[in-house]
């Protein structure tokens, strides 16, 4: 895994206190549930990130947390949104899956612990990797605009490091 020379290392990864976890868990609906809480997968060719080319970046559903960077996305062929590097290394964190009979790297939001997809050995250059994210498990922020801060942890100050 790659980091972009232009993404921050400040972000505040430490989780949320079960009061934090209980209302961000209140906001979403049952189909966000099922994929980044117990590790559900929506159906390819439906998610509502999957065609969209607008430069931004893509955070976590749950907690807000920046994941990917619009630069990084590319058409996969899978039916899901497909990124070849996180915005930051220290964003994403790989967790062996034996689910299914097979052996994958399951990806997280390292803030919040959520389900966003997997991770393959068979992207484009630079990394080789192929991030397979789930578009319920994201939310798009566009350039320029704020991010959601639902923990008030100051995300959108750390945009401004980049700008």
């Amino acid at each position: 895994m790659t980091k972009p020379a232009d993404s921050p290392t400040t972000f505040d990864l430490t989780p949320p206190d079960p009061a934090e976890r209980k209302a961000l868990e209140a906001d979403l609906t049952p189909e966000e549930a099922e994929v980044l809480l117990r590790h559900g997968t929506e159906a390819p060719f439906c998610g509502g990130l999957l065609d969209n080319k607008e430069d931004g970046v893509y955070c976590c559903r749950l907690c807000g947390l920046p994941l990917f960077q619009a630069h990084t996305k590319f058409e996969s062929g899978t039916g899901w949104p497909s990124f070849f590097a996180p915005y930051n290394e220290a964003h994403v964190v790989g967790v062996r899956d034996t689910s299914y009979g097979m052996i994958r790297i399951e990806t997280r939001c390292a803030r919040c612990d959520s389900h966003q997809g997997h991770v393959f050995p068979d992207g484009p250059r630079p990394t080789g990797l192929r991030y397979c994210i789930n578009s319920v498990s994201l939310e798009f922020v566009g350039h320029g605009e704020p991010l959601r801060d639902p923990l008030r942890r100051g995300d959108n100050a750390h945009l401004a490091e980049t700008a």
